[in-house]
């Protein structure tokens, strides 16, 4: 069911577009292009998928771009400079080091009290400055031949693949949050936090695993652009943590936590997707489409405040 965010959203897309529906109509309806905006919203909607659980917590998490520069510069470092002879194992290490990462967040934010927004604000900082230090602030080219880093672009940047992974992430966080006793825990987290420790829930074990979720599929997703990139650039991601809020935020998230879905989240992904897409058509500039997306964060935000007071 959609949120009341993401529906007033909707309404107001459709009375943007209506007046820009020009030649760009015919061309946005072709299969080609609706797929392709699957494809260029799946990495942030990937990111979006574990940034509603740690919203949902009543927490946020600035480093999922950061996050995902250091994977795709650890991807690309192991396939081009001969670390390992195994594209399962570049992945992994790229993607394990991120989860890491994000526990460690995690386990800052439980144990010690400090707020979100300053742990995950240093680790933007720390981590991107990791992966620069990393590459020596280079670009890692991964070439079109036949060589390991090749093959791996060539199998990763497939735009079934891609779309089919967001879809399939989807599909498990939907799953995670709505039919398991974690899900239940990480709505009681960020709607009660108190009232849940005094009911005996795993409070700091919960926050330690949907940070630990962040950074895991913020690796995957930099596992997936270093591939659609050819190339692990350490100043990849930037302000990607800000997209992925605008679509939780958009598809009805509360920002202090505890009532939010997966679903809302896919359709505030899908709805910039759409806009942005739709307004590029038009060749409308891509100034206005910034202001554009503003005044529909700001409704979301306004109509969700609305709602619940």
């Amino acid at each position: 069911m959609k949120s009341v965010g993401a529906l007033c959203a909707l309404i107001v897309l459709a009375v943007l577009i209506s007046p820009l529906a020009g030649d760009g109509s015919r061309i946005f309806l072709e299969p080609g292009n609706l797929t392709d905006i699957l494809r260029q919203i799946s990495l942030i909607g990937i990111l979006s998928l574990s940034m509603t659980l740690v919203i949902l917590t009543g927490g946020i998490d600035l480093s999922v771009g950061s996050l995902l520069a250091l994977s795709t510069s650890l991807t690309a470092m192991w396939l081009t400079r001969g670390y390992t002879h195994s594209m399962v194992l570049a992945i992994a290490v790229a993607v394990l080091a991120c989860t890491l990462a994000g526990a460690l967040n995690g386990v800052v934010i439980a144990f010690t009290g400090m707020q979100p927004f300053i742990v995950t604000l240093a680790s933007m900082i720390g981590i991107r400055g990791l992966a620069k230090w990393l590459t020596s602030n280079q670009n890692i080219d991964i070439g079109f031949g036949h060589d390991l880093a090749a093959e791996f672009a060539a199998i990763f940047r497939q735009k079934a693949l891609v779309i089919g992974s967001y879809v399939a992430s989807a599909a498990i966080f939907w799953t995670l949050l709505s039919r398991t006793v974690f899900g239940r825990h990480v709505r009681a987290v960020g709607d009660n936090e108190k009232a849940s420790r005094y009911a005996g829930l795993p409070v700091r074990r919960t926050k330690v695993w949907v940070y630990a979720l962040s950074g895991l599929l913020s690796g995957f997703a930099g596992v997936l652009y270093a591939a659609e990139n050819h190339q692990g650039n350490p100043n990849a991601g930037v302000a990607y943590e800000l997209d992925a809020i605008a679509a939780v935020v958009i598809g009805g998230t509360r920002l202090s936590g505890g009532k939010g879905s997966i679903s809302g989240t896919i359709v505030g992904t899908l709805i910039m997707g759409v806009l942005t897409n739709m307004l590029r058509l038009n060749n409308v500039d891509s100034n206005v489409e910034m202001m554009i997306k503003a005044v529909i964060i700001v409704l979301a935000v306004a109509v969700q405040r609305g709602r619940n007071g």
